[in-house]
């Protein structure tokens, strides 16, 4: 287990979307985030305390958490500084990043030497089987997107909190680091060896009561040439009764990729579905969720009814607004 409160790591992470992993613990696991510590350069804030590693020790930090998901995963020279001390100050390292603490000779001979704890998140411990697209009891709801970082974890967290206040049964399915960090299982997607990604997803959401759901996380986008099979992955194996088509309006390219254009909500809506009706052709879009936290209050109501308007389904800001108008849209399955 790793050892709570955390002490959020944001190294030199260029923007607030490079520590997405540290934003998801601090909006969904609040009371686990003593403090932030940033590198010069850093532009990234939480919006919490910054905090030297005796700070964080004295008020109560028992791990050093990576919060920064970078490009290819890598654990930059320039931390390792601070990853070593950390170890030599009493903390446990914890880390989501495809670069594993393990896999550092330094960071590995530090913490035996130092008696500490080596987390790596993304490592799957299970033998996972091949996908056999057996139709499985229960419900299931995945988030897809136009991009990566676009919402897809907070629309499910959302949906699953939603569900969880009104007395109905659903379970929050995570598939990367950040989801693994905030509820403590899960299912590293991107880690997993590309035969068995979609057999992972069928073991992570299996029979269940006819009516709970599995709110499965989503990851990637169909339409992101870096991380398609991801999210093909998901789609397939989840086999999915439900789909909401997530967004974020203010992008004029895809992440990490300039030359391509974000595809329209009518594209991501229309592909996923056609995918998904291949393991389960009763598969439905039920409503979009739009990331508008770059906008005013009132450009984002207004963007939201257009969509609603001009698509005919439920369009929210689930963080924002609340995810009552999906879980409505859910109950008619």
């Amino acid at each position: 287990m790793i050892e709570t409160p955390y002490l959020l790591f944001l190294g030199d992470a260029p923007d607030m979307l490079a520590a997405k992993v540290a934003i998801g613990i601090r909006d969904w696991r609040p009371e686990n985030a003593v403090g932030q510590f940033r590198m010069e350069g850093c532009g990234a804030d939480l919006g919490l305390t910054d905090m030297t590693l005796e700070q964080a020790r004295a008020a109560g930090a028992k791990t050093l958490v990576i919060g920064v998901a970078n490009r290819g995963g890598v654990i930059s020279a320039a931390w390792k500084k601070v990853l070593v001390q950390a170890l030599e100050e009493g903390f446990d390292l914890a880390s989501g990043l495809h670069n594993l603490l393990r896999n550092e000779p330094d960071l590995k001979a530090v913490a035996e030497a130092t008696g500490r704890s080596l987390h790596d998140v993304r490592v799957p411990s299970v033998q996972y089987p091949i996908a056999n697209g057996v139709k499985r009891s229960g419900k299931r709801l995945l988030a897809v997107g136009t991009d990566c970082s676009v919402g897809k974890m907070y629309t499910a967290l959302c949906i699953d909190r939603e569900m969880q206040d009104r007395g109905l049964k659903s379970t929050f399915r995570a598939t990367g680091q950040t989801g693994i960090l905030i509820t403590g299982d899960g299912v590293p997607l991107d880690a997993v060896v590309a035969d068995f990604m979609a057999g992972s997803i069928e073991w992570l959401s299996p029979d269940n009561d006819a009516d709970h759901w599995d709110i499965i996380e989503g990851q990637g986008s169909l339409y992101h040439v870096s991380y398609s099979g991801v999210t093909l992955a998901l789609v397939h194996g989840g086999q999915p009764d439900a789909l909401v088509v997530c967004h974020e309006p203010t992008r004029d390219h895809m992440r990490g990729l300039p030359g391509y254009k974000l595809p329209s909500l009518e594209q991501v809506r229309d592909t996923a579905l056609a995918l998904a009706r291949v393991g389960n052709p009763a598969c439905q879009v039920i409503g979009y969720a739009i990331n508008t936290q770059h906008m005013s209050d009132a450009d984002a109501r207004a963007y939201l009814a257009d969509v609603e308007s001009r698509l005919g389904l439920p369009a929210v800001d689930p963080f924002r607004y609340g995810a009552g108008a999906l879980v409505d849209a859910m109950a008619a399955i």
